[in-house]
């Protein structure tokens, strides 16, 4: 009989399997309450196994690895840790961050979540709903509810609340093609932040990767899969951004919750107890691992095929492509591509890591969508007023061919995302403000092509309020008129600020979470017509590099190389079939849009 990792239902009971190569033996442990009983289990090879007669769906468990304690040498089995099926669909609780969690020889059943059995139904597969040239939005499950006052506050900060309908009234108000949800799996706190007071808001620190966090999904599977059909029959698509680089086991001095206690050698990238650390987060995921690329696999079919989502965005996604260095013929990928329940997914790579060579924008797969950095950046340099920056954003605008190549663009264009300032705080901060994060303002990128206007932070002055207003409206023009698909992160459509704070990653508070009350309507009202427009001539917008473009400098007429190459040219515009006119003039911190058919003007 073929054995599959995780917890497999039968009428019978359920089959228990778990990869633990080095281990000597593998426990099982079963809980009622409290109470625990312990299974020693069967090995076959690499695998751990056992058949438990009259075990149903909602048992709670969790496996002890026995072996070698050897940290230098990579090996670090202990008993003592109750671990996590990686493959466990659910989780009873949250985790919750314990030094103890990492101290050899504690037990620490009392300390962690107890994995579920789970047996969901499998969904039909349909094709995916968000189409090439798409808006993307971006949301934090929690910030995007926790202040929303007409969210009910048992729902406020929940999977579901994106099913209200105040929030899918606001999507389909902006035409929404897709949302992305920031991690949506369980996540841990990195052990810097509780003696901080602090606790982590994106969930990027993920413990195992199929199971919902409880604190946003305490509906679990069947909470995320009623959100993805509510969000379906409004015509948005959903994708799952994942954490599939690393885990919250950090580094070598950090909580044993999972795959560390089972397998520190197999699943992490390391050589003589140490731990390669491309993510920044203390480990790697080692995807040349054929184990660790079936775990990336299932989970993906699982999110598919019991959730029915659309697709998926990589966080540093050039760890699924390494070995000595990365590769876009890499295993996973092909295996991606020839999964019948994966074929036809939106896949999204931020295509860098930490490490050597990690910076990889535009050589993924030509499947894949890739996030544009360097539109983002062009396009703040431009608004900024710096040299030489018209030329490189017509390219971006017009899909970035030097890039990607190809008949067709794979960017995926922003200007903001959940790492860095806001839209808002990029025309009010020249500089970081991450005091709040209790590391002495160090953390968070140093350079953010932003600009204050003329006042650091908050100001009444009209003027620069003025100026304000006028540089978000031009980027926001800028955005919707550019080829290739788009991605807005929530609140920007109406002004959300941190406070100048660009690494909020620590602040589950109102610094992230939307403020509705207080939002600019008027600027909301203006990118809600921006995204009138642009689905109304998707077309000119569409991912395809444009056959033709008639470029025109500010006075109208043809620009020429000479032009091109002025250092301070302060803009342009281009018409693209079928008659689409987008003017940027950085004078006038103006972005105008027109069409031939509907006279209609951006200011």
């Amino acid at each position: 009989m073929t054995v599959s990792p995780g917890a497999t239902v039968n009428p019978e009971g359920v089959h228990f399997a778990v990869t633990a190569r080095e281990a000597e033996r593998v426990t099982l442990s079963l809980f009622e309450g409290n109470d625990e009983t312990r299974f020693a289990m069967l090995r076959e090879g690499e695998l751990h196994h056992l058949f438990v007669p009259g075990t149903r769906a909602r048992q709670a468990y969790g496996f002890r690895a026995h072996g070698a304690w050897a940290p230098d040498q990579g090996l670090s089995f202990d008993d003592s840790k109750l671990l996590a099926d990686p493959y466990a669909l659910a989780l009873d609780r949250p985790y919750v961050f314990d030094p103890r969690l990492a101290e050899r020889g504690f037990d620490t059943a009392s300390l962690v979540p107890k994995s579920i059995v789970c047996d969901p139904p499998e969904l039909a597969l349909a094709p995916p709903l968000f189409r090439p040239g798409g808006f993307i939005y971006e949301l934090n499950v929690r910030g995007i509810s926790m202040r929303h006052p007409d969210i009910p506050p048992a729902l406020r900060g929940t999977i579901a609340a994106l099913a209200h309908p105040a929030i899918l009234a606001h999507l389909t108000r902006l035409k929404v093609d897709a949302v992305e949800l920031m991690p949506v799996t369980a996540w841990i706190d990195e052990r810097h932040l509780p003696p901080l007071g602090l606790h982590n808001a994106w969930g990027y620190n993920p413990v195992i990767p199929m199971a919902l966090d409880p604190r946003i999904a305490p509906g679990g599977i069947a909470e995320l899969r009623a959100t993805v059909d509510a969000l379906h029959r409004a015509g948005i698509g959903v994708i799952l951004d994942l954490v599939l680089n690393h885990t919250g086991e950090s580094d070598v001095l950090g909580p044993t919750l999972s795959l560390r206690g089972l397998d520190s050698r197999y699943y992490a990238k390391g050589s003589a107890g140490a731990l390669v650390n491309h993510t920044g987060t203390g480990n790697m995921l080692d995807a040349g691992q054929p184990v660790v690329r079936r775990l990336m696999l299932e989970t993906l079919r699982h999110f598919v095929r019991h959730c029915g989502v659309d697709g998926f965005r990589f966080d540093l996604a050039t760890v699924l492509g390494r070995g000595p260095n990365f590769d876009a013929a890499a295993p996973i990928f092909d295996e991606i591509a020839g999964d019948p329940w994966l074929a036809d997914r939106v896949l999204i790579a931020e295509p860098w890591d930490l490490g050597p060579g990690g910076y990889r924008l535009g050589q993924f797969p030509q499947s894949w969508l890739e996030w544009n950095d360097r539109y983002r950046d062009d396009v703040r340099r431009f608004w900024r007023g710096d040299p030489e920056s018209a030329g490189v954003l017509a390219t971006r605008l017009m899909g970035s061919s030097d890039l990607f190549g190809g008949p067709r663009s794979r960017s995926v264009n922003f200007i903001a995302s959940h790492d860095g300032f806001t839209l808002a705080d990029l025309v009010a901060y020249r500089q970081r403000h991450n005091e709040a994060n209790g590391e002495q303002n160090r953390d968070g990128h140093g350079e953010n092509f932003s600009w204050n206007c003329g006042v650091e932070g908050p100001t009444g002055d009209p003027e620069i309020l003025e100026r304000r207003a006028k540089a978000v409206r031009a980027m926001l023009s800028t955005l919707f008129a550019t080829r290739g698909a788009i991605m807005l992160t929530a609140g920007d459509e109406f002004g959300r600020t941190q406070h100048g704070n660009n690494n909020a990653y620590a602040q589950d508070n109102d610094v992230t979470w939307l403020d509705w009350e207080g939002r600019d309507r008027a600027l909301e009202d203006f990118v809600a017509s921006l995204s009138a427009f642009r689905d109304a001539n998707r077309n000119a917008f569409s991912p395809n590099f444009p056959d033709q473009a008639d470029w025109n400098d500010l006075e109208g007429d043809p620009m020429s190389r000479a032009t091109w190459d002025n250092p301070v040219l302060d803009g342009f515009s281009v018409t693209v079939p079928p008659g689409v006119t987008i003017r940027l003039d950085r004078r006038g911190l103006s972005a105008r849009v027109t069409t031939d058919r509907a006279k209609r003007q951006e200011p």
